[in-house]
Order: structure tokens, then C-alpha cells, then sequence
């Protein structure tokens, strides 16, 4: 290496440390904007209310008065938007993922279409789904299942493809070695393969839809999520609290049956 080779070597490294310091200074004085720009002392003004709504909620002598009864069936009417919203976007996702995988449809342009429909349904929060379709169909649940089911379509879809993309071929050739037609192919080469990642995916999406369609029933698509904004409104913190302890017994419980199936249907398989 020449003299001035050795000489330039330093100068790159300091310019590089230069570069890394400006941006590290850069970043410091955003933090600090953002810690300026944001009333921060509101957060030590409204400790006292907080601990006031804290009493509330530990505060339950009133509990035999309330109406248990409609508090369980909304609980139970958010699980039934969960499932049947899941189900839904399973039964739709899966020849979309077979429509969107490169071993399965060559064609570029069909493909790249049908990735962007997955990107456009997935792309909006089912929040926002669930808005357009109160305004659409009316307040209720059905909403909540047309926008759980939506989202969850291009979500399950892209994992469904992304799953039929990664699978082993020697099954596949070994089966179109037999003379077998196409669809023999993807029935016993390919869904064989994807069967338990399917499983998997769909169980923990109902797991995680329970606690999206309580958000859901806050703009109007039925549920507990209905009832626990009710009780904000009126400032019963008591029932929110209790509510609240509905949702994550149910969360729970769904948990539990999800992980005993996961264990029976792809445990039992491996």
C-alpha cells in the first residue's frame, strides 16, 4: 500500500466518526424538541384524578346490582365476531395464497396484482374497516365481523402464500412423478405441507381478534367493547373495571383452548 494510501485511511475513519457524531447530535436534539413541544406537566397534574378513577374502580359494594346478564352475552357476542370473522377471512385467504405465490402462478403481473390486494386489505387497521362498515350496514356486529374478516383476509393470505412459497418440492416432484394432475399436486404435495402453519395462524388469529373486536365495539360494532364505552360515558368505573376483568378472562381462556389445539392438531402430526 502506497504512502498515500496510508495517509488517506485516517481521514476516512475521522470523516466517518464526524458523520456518526452529527447524527447522534441530530437525533439528541430532536428528543430534547420533542420533550419541549409536549405539555409534560399535565401528566403530574392529572395523577390525582387517576388515583380518584382508581378508587372507583376497586370500589365494587354495587356488584350484585349490576346486569351481569347483558355484560356476559356482549362478552360472548365479541367472541362470536372474533370467530366468525376469522373464519371468514380463512376460508377466503386460502385460494388467495395459492393465487399469490410464485410456485403456484408464474404469471408476474397477476401475482403483483393480487400482493397489492392483500396489501390493500391489510393496510387499513380493522378500526378504520369497522367505521366504514357501521356507516355501511349500521351499528351492530355485523360490522365487526365484515371488518375483522377483511383485514384478516389479506394478513392470513400473505402468510398463506409466503407459507406455499417455502415449502419443500421433493414432495411435489415426487408426486408429479406418478403421472398425477395438478390439483393432486397442491392437495397432497402442497396443503399437506402449509396444513399445520394454516392452523397455526388461524387459532392465534382468533386469539388476537378477541381483543381487536373489543376495540371494534367502541365505534359501534356491538360487543363488550359497546358496553365498556357506555360505562366511560357515564363514568361507572366499578362496571369498567369489571369489564375489563371480563375481557381478560375471556382472552385467557381463549388462550388456553388455542395452545391445547395447537397441541392436538399439529403436535399430534409431528
Amino acid at each position: 500500500m502506497s504512502e498515500a494510501a496510508l495517509h488517506h485511511l485516517p481521514r476516512v475513519s475521522l470523516g466517518r466518526q464526524a458523520l456518526r457524531w452529527c447524527f447522534g447530535a441530530g437525533a439528541f436534539a430532536y428528543v430534547l424538541y420533542l420533550l419541549w413541544l409536549f405539555d409534560f406537566d399535565r401528566v403530574f397534574t392529572g395523577l390525582p384524578k387517576l388515583w380518584v378513577i382508581v378508587r372507583l374502580m376497586i370500589d365494587w359494594t354495587l356488584f350484585a346490582e349490576w346486569d351481569h346478564a347483558e355484560l356476559i352475552r356482549s362478552m360472548a357476542e365479541t367472541v362470536a365476531m372474533a370467530f366468525l370473522g376469522t373464519a371468514i377471512a380463512t376460508v377466503v385467504a386460502l385460494p388467495l395464497g395459492f393465487m399469490g405465490a410464485r410456485n403456484i402462478i408464474p404469471n408476474t403481473v397477476f401475482r403483483f396484482l393480487t400482493r397489492r390486494l392483500f396489501d390493500g386489505c391489510r393496510g387499513l387497521d380493522q378500526f378504520i374497516w369497522a367505521l366504514v362498515f357501521v356507516r355501511a350496514v349500521g351499528l351492530g356486529p355485523i360490522a365487526g365481523i365484515l371488518a375483522i374478516a377483511v383485514a384478516e383476509t389479506g394478513i392470513l393470505a400473505k402468510l398463506f402464500a409466503e407459507a406455499i412459497e417455502n415449502i419443500d418440492t421433493k414432495q411435489v416432484d415426487g408426486i408429479r412423478s406418478t403421472g398425477a394432475s395438478r390439483l393432486a399436486e397442491l392437495r397432497y404435495g402442497v396443503v399437506p405441507q402449509i396444513l399445520p402453519v394454516m392452523i397455526s395462524q388461524a387459532l392465534y388469529s382468533i386469539e388476537s381478534n378477541s381483543r381487536e373486536a373489543t376495540i371494534l365495539g367502541l365505534v359501534g360494532a356491538g360487543g363488550i367493547g359497546l358496553r365498556l364505552s357506555e360505562r366511560i360515558q357515564i363514568n361507572a368505573w366499578d362496571q369498567v373495571a369489571y369489564v375489563i376483568v371480563l375481557i381478560l378472562i375471556t382472552v385467557a381462556s381463549i388462550d388456553t383452548v388455542s395452545k391445547w389445539l395447537r397441541m392436538r392438531l399439529i403436535g399430534g402430526r409431528r
